[in-house]
This record gives structure tokens, C-alpha cells and sequence, in this order.
């Protein structure tokens, strides 16, 4: 009897804790968040704005996933604050999420190009493996931990091309006094070789070529430059991607605003946008062909690749600028040994598997 007493106690005692436990339960998982997010980006920019993997894709994605527990409205450059203006107003927490790239912020972190692009750097895989199992993540939180921001990667271009020029660039010493748009670390290499660089929103880029105020810009593949009508301002395009050999979207959210939410929240925040890493990604790969194809073809583009010479000399001023950079630097020198080191492991596999197969395999695949 006794026994059986103690049994039914604590059955009841059981019911009643999770009858107290059950409401803590409930109440978090029905409260609900409304966000905003910003952008550095335009109104329908293909990839950095609308369509597969974009950040108004990312917002429908985390709306479903949290079955509306989280709904984030998105705000392109213009619509809410002005385009380069996002890092402040997310670390400030006049919105919860920006949209941008952080080579934009290299006035405020110097460090933070590295966690955009490299030039010579990783290509889309090798970044990827960097942040995400190579302590790249940890080191863009670190960086990012005095100004209450939680950054992570949310898109990824990859290979981009070199640029439009509104005449054709034959030897190093066309650079000396050219007007060029660039940001991120390759300004800096195309500054010491005697460029006037200028940093422009993508919406400027356009009209600025087009009345000969810059000389030539760069932006990021053909679909994305098409669309934007470089094409109509400057008919010379090279490639090879040494300045941009990936190009990471990057999230940032407010540290307070993340604190916020709970755990299974951060996860679907975070799960959606590793999603969206690699779908926009794959919608470059899938879109670019035809469009280069057609400026080819139907525009009047000439497309070619950088004269080798000059390609020699923009990696010899590459490693200059980005060693006196990290010697400056104890924050850049911490980013850039660990990018470093992790690239020289990495181009050993790459250079017997994804090299390997680019110029050897595809190349006789090309062939026949």
C-alpha cells in the first residue's frame, strides 16, 4: 500500500510540474518577432536584393521555417536609410538586421575586407570552408563583438569579373590616373599602381561611367552588370577575377536583438542563411553564361582576360599592400595570418583536385 501510494504521488506530483512547466513552454514558443532589415543594395537588384537566394528570399525563408514566429521586413538602399549607412543603424539597433558586403566598412574595421574577399584569395569553396570549419566565423564575430553586431554569410557571387573600361587597358602604365570604381582591398592594390579609386553604391555606377566622371568600375558578373547597362557606357570587358575570386554577402544582426531570440530561432536565422550561401551562389553560376554570351554576341562587348603581364604585377602589389597592411594592424595581422594559413593548406587540395580538373579535364572536355 504504501508502495503504491508513493507511486501515485508521484505521478501526480509529475502531472502538476509540467502543468506549472507547460505555460513557460507555450509563452515561448508563441511570442513573436517583427524585424527590419536594411540593404545596401537598390530596389530588385538581382542576387543582392531579389530572387533565389537574396536577401527578400532569405526573409520569406526564416517567415516559413519559424511558421511566422519571425517575420523580417526588408528595406532596400534608399527605402529606409541610405545605402551605406546599415552597419551604424543595426549596431546602434535602429533596425535588427543589414544587408551589404564588409569591405564597406573598412574605415570602421580595417580587418573586416578579409570576410568579403581576398584578392588572389579563396575562391567560393575555399572561403566557404574558411568560415564556416577554418575559424573564420569565430574571427568575424570577434571583430565584430565591440559593436554589439553578430555577423554571418548570407550569399556568395563567386568569381567576378575584372571590370568595364571605357578604353582598352594594354600595359600597367594605363592604370597611372585612371578613374576607377572599386572597393575592398583590390582598391588598394589598384591605388598604389597610380588609380583615382572611387567607392560607389551600385545604383551610381552607371551614370557615373556614362558621363566619363570614372573610367571604368567594376560591379560583379555579367547578369548583374547587364542589367545595370554598363555595357551602354563602356564596351571593353576583361576577367580573370584576381580582385574578387568570391564575394561573400555578408548578415549582420544586432547583438541585443539576437540575444533575444531563442535558441531554435537563432538556428532557423542562421540555417536560412547558410541556405541562401550557397543558392545564390548556384543562380550566379546558372545565369552568367547566357548573359556574357549575349553582351557578346548582340551589345558590342569585347570579353577578354587581363593581359598575363599585368596580372604578374597586380599579384607582386597585392602581397605588398596586404603584408604593410597586417603590419599596421594587430587586428588586420591576426585576420590575415589565419586567412593566410588556411589558403596554403587549401591550394594543395585545390591544386590536385578542382585545378587539376579546370584546366586538364574540362580543357579536353572543351576540346572535343
Amino acid at each position: 500500500m504504501k508502495r503504491r501510494s508513493f507511486v501515485k504521488a508521484g505521478l501526480i506530483g509529475g502531472a502538476a510540474a509540467a502543468t506549472f512547466a507547460a505555460p513557460s513552454i507555450v509563452s515561448a514558443q508563441a511570442r513573436t518577432f517583427q524585424w527590419k532589415m536594411t540593404n545596401a543594395y537598390g530596389p530588385g537588384s538581382p542576387f543582392y536584393v531579389a530572387g533565389p537566394g537574396s536577401p527578400t528570399d532569405f526573409c520569406e525563408m526564416v517567415k516559413k521555417m519559424s511558421g511566422g514566429r519571425l517575420t523580417i521586413q526588408h528595406f532596400a538602399a534608399g527605402e529606409l536609410i541610405p545605402a551605406l549607412e546599415g552597419f551604424d543603424a543595426v549596431s546602434k539597433g535602429i533596425v535588427e538586421m543589414n544587408a551589404a558586403n564588409s569591405y564597406f566598412w573598412a574605415g570602421k574595421i580595417p580587418a573586416a575586407q578579409y570576410f568579403t574577399t581576398v584578392p588572389f584569395g579563396l575562391n567560393f569553396q575555399g572561403m566557404t570552408a574558411w568560415l564556416y570549419h577554418g575559424g573564420g566565423q569565430k574571427l568575424w564575430e570577434e571583430l565584430y563583438t565591440p559593436f554589439d553586431l553578430v555577423p554571418m554569410a548570407m550569399g556568395n557571387t563567386g568569381v567576378q569579373m575584372t571590370g568595364w573600361y571605357r578604353k582598352p587597358i594594354t600595359g600597367i602604365e594605363d592604370y597611372k590616373g585612371l578613374k576607377m570604381r572599386i572597393p575592398g582591398l583590390a582598391g588598394k592594390v589598384y591605388a598604389a599602381l597610380g588609380v583615382d579609386v572611387k567607392l560607389l553604391p551600385g545604383g551610381e555606377i552607371f551614370p557615373a561611367l556614362e558621363r566619363g566622371v570614372i573610367d571604368a568600375a567594376e560591379f560583379v558578373g555579367p547578369y548583374q552588370d547587364r542589367r545595370l547597362g554598363l555595357h551602354k557606357a563602356a564596351k571593353f570587358y576583361y576577367t580573370t577575377g584576381w580582385h574578387e575570386p568570391s564575394n561573400v554577402t555578408e548578415l549582420i544582426v544586432n547583438k541585443k536583438a539576437w540575444d533575444s531570440l531563442p535558441p531554435d530561432l537563432q538556428e532557423i536565422v542562421r540555417g536560412a542563411a547558410a541556405a541562401c550561401n550557397t543558392i545564390s551562389h548556384t543562380w550566379c553560376e546558372a545565369t552568367n553564361a547566357e548573359a556574357l554570351d549575349d553582351l557578346v554576341k548582340n551589345q558590342g562587348v569585347t570579353a577578354q582576360p587581363l593581359p598575363p603581364q599585368i596580372v604578374a604585377k597586380l599579384k607582386e602589389v597585392t602581397e605588398t599592400v596586404l603584408n604593410e597592411g597586417a603590419a599596421k594592424d594587430a587586428s588586420i595581422k591576426k585576420v590575415h595570418d589565419a586567412f593566410m594559413t588556411f589558403k596554403a593548406n587549401h591550394d594543395k587540395w585545390a591544386g590536385i583536385s578542382e585545378s587539376v580538373y579546370q584546366t586538364q579535364i574540362r580543357g579536353q572536355m572543351t576540346k572535343a
